[in-house]
């Protein structure tokens, strides 16, 4: 795979920072499928990207990834829910996909059990439905459970080692995002449909302490040429939300001829990036130190079994 190496930088240019602000601006509490502006009690609602035109890669392309063809940044800004951030019960985990201009690209939801997202925690297995404008499904995303026995830095047995399977449309991989051991660092291999690892995500280590306002980088890393060709961002948001909430907003950035099929997988590794280091529960997770309760690790077992028995 060629793709033109990009220095590394923030997700968003000092250029766009207008364009950032409006992506960062809240979002409705309801999923709106339309295309045009609405004021809902003086809230002001991001449009929604225009489907681009055919080209000559469509007919290789799944529907609704046309979307991801002409971009080479995004934004990811979860949603919250205010009963979540005042009670702490673990409610299932909503984001917004954003482009370079504020424009709403995708919107994603998480679907899982309710006891096991409150025994397991981040660790919990999950579907993610990822929507365009008009409601589709068109990214899907599966978690299964896996058993961190030695926390994520000690795990060193492939079976505890966490992935998500991509679809595109639902029922058609596309890939894969596969944990691999780095010993104290978090490393991920990006694989094609054919399972083979096609990019490298080269995280931080588990022992670095990052201070209020830095943004936390995965780098995008070419498997063959070893070189930097992107990121996957941890972008500071305040130190409220920061603090009181696991609300997280992550910037991304992949080469623009880059397959679309690729960039879904991207995507997807996003999301397993924000549960793994980022999502806490009750406040005890904070970002790049995974929780180690090890009750709770046994009350998730003990609900998956009685799950798993009752099916």
């Amino acid at each position: 795979m060629e793709s033109n190496k990009v220095q590394p930088a923030p997700a968003y240019p000092n250029g766009q920072q207008q364009s950032t602000a409006m992506a960062m601006q809240p979002v409705d509490q309801q999923h709106q499928h339309h295309h045009h502006h609405h004021h809902h009690g003086g809230r002001h609602e991001a449009p929604w990207m225009e489907k681009p035109g055919a080209s000559s890669n469509s007919r290789s392309c799944p529907p609704g990834l046309e979307y991801l063809s002409t971009l080479d940044q995004v934004l990811i800004k979860q949603k919250k829910e205010f009963f979540e951030m005042v009670s702490g019960f673990e409610m299932q985990n909503k984001y917004v996909v954003y482009n370079s201009m504020g424009q709403k690209v995708y919107f994603a939801k998480e679907s899982s059990d309710t006891c096991v997202r409150q025994c397991c925690g981040p660790q919990r297995p999950f579907e993610l439905a990822i929507e365009d404008s008009l409601g589709n499904e068109v990214i899907h995303v599966s978690r299964p459970y896996k058993c961190m026995c030695y926390h994520q830095m000690c795990s060193c047995c492939k079976c505890c080692f966490d992935e998500v399977t991509v679809e595109s449309p639902p029922g058609n991989k596309v890939g894969k995002v596969v944990q691999v051991y780095g010993a104290c660092q978090a490393m991920y291999h990006i694989k094609d449909e054919s399972d083979c690892t096609v990019l490298v995500i080269d995280g931080p280590t588990y022992l670095k302490c990052y201070c209020p306002g830095d943004d936390i980088p995965f780098r995008l890393m070419s498997k063959d040429s070893g070189e930097e060709i992107g990121r996957v961002s941890k972008q500071w948001t305040n130190l409220l939300q920061e603090y009181f909430t696991d609300a997280d907003n992550f910037g991304i950035t992949f080469p623009v001829d880059l397959s679309v099929k690729i960039k879904a997988v991207i995507l997807a590794a996003c999301f397993l990036i924000d549960f793994m280091f980022f999502e806490r529960q009750g406040g005890k997770v904070a970002p790049l130190s995974p929780d180690r309760d090890t009750a709770r690790q046994e009350k998730c077992w003990a609900e998956l079994s009685r799950l798993t028995h009752d099916h």
